[in-house]
This record gives structure tokens, sequence and C-alpha cells, in this order.
């Protein structure tokens, strides 16, 4: 099983939630690539098994480079496939349920057809640069070890 991991970020911390995803997906035995958003130069669906993608929440969505990505994947080779979605933002904006680039992200792939295994992952950050709270380090751990087993299944 292979899977590619692909992130923005404005200030790291997305990029930080990105590769602690990709490092414990491995730790579980599952081999993955992680690219920035702008490394990606080509997107093959044949080449993975699943996608997860993340973004920093800006003004209630995704970064635009993530909208951009997401003109790649296309729907015909990307079907019935997994995917998780993940995004930084505001603890404010989480208490407030208000949209997030992760649920929009994940809208955008369902559909497109593919299969979501796993609520959406929102990483709280202090302000608008962060850091990340504590805590979501070992949260997002365990999220990619629950998605690590999903994608077993």
């Amino acid at each position: 099983m292979k899977g590619i991991v692909v992130y923005d970020t404005s200030y790291g911390n997305t990029k930080t939630i990105a590769e602690t995803i990709a490092e414990t997906l491995k730790e579980s035995g599952i081999e993955v690539d992680l690219f920035d958003v702008k490394d990606v130069k080509k997107l093959s669906a044949k080449d993975y098994n699943f996608l997860a993608l993340g973004s920093p929440t800006r003004f209630g969505t995704m970064s635009f480079a993530i909208r951009g990505f997401l003109g790649k994947v296309k729907s015909e080779e990307w079907m019935n496939k997994p995917f998780a979605a993940f995004d930084t933002e505001n603890p404010e904006n989480m208490e407030k349920k208000e949209y997030s680039a992760a649920e929009k992200i994940a809208g955008r792939l369902r559909d497109k057809k593919m299969n979501q295994l796993f609520p959406v992952l929102k990483a709280a950050v202090l302000g608008q640069k962060g850091p990340l709270v504590e805590g979501e380090i070992e949260r997002t751990k365990e999220y990619a070890r629950t998605l690590a087993t999903k994608l077993k299944e």
C-alpha cells in the first residue's frame, strides 16, 4: 500500500501536521510520499492507493494552491480510492463550527467519488501564525494511526 500526503502551508503549521501524518503512517507500515503542493508536478492515481490532503484554513476555506491541485485530481482515475483531509485553524473558528479547509477539501474529493475513510482532522493553532496548540501533534499521531488501521482493513 502506498499513499501520497500533499499539503500547503503559510507559517509551517500545516507542514508539521502533514509530516506527522506521513511519519506515523510509515511507522504503521504504509509507504508514503510527502509533498508540498507547489512541488507536485504530476499526479497519477496508478502510483497511489490513497490521498491525504491538507491546507491552512484562511477566510473559511482552503488555500488557492490546494484548490488548484484539486483540479488535477481526476474523478475517473481516483474514483473509489480512499482519502483523508486535514487543516490547521484557529480554535475560535472550531468552537463556532465555521467553515474549514478540511471540510471543503473533503466535499470536493467526495464530489470526485473518492471514499472518505475517516472524519476530517482539524488541528488548532494559536492566532493566525501559530504555533500549534499543545497536544495537537499527539492528536494527529492518533488520527494517523486510526487512518492506517482503516487503510489496512
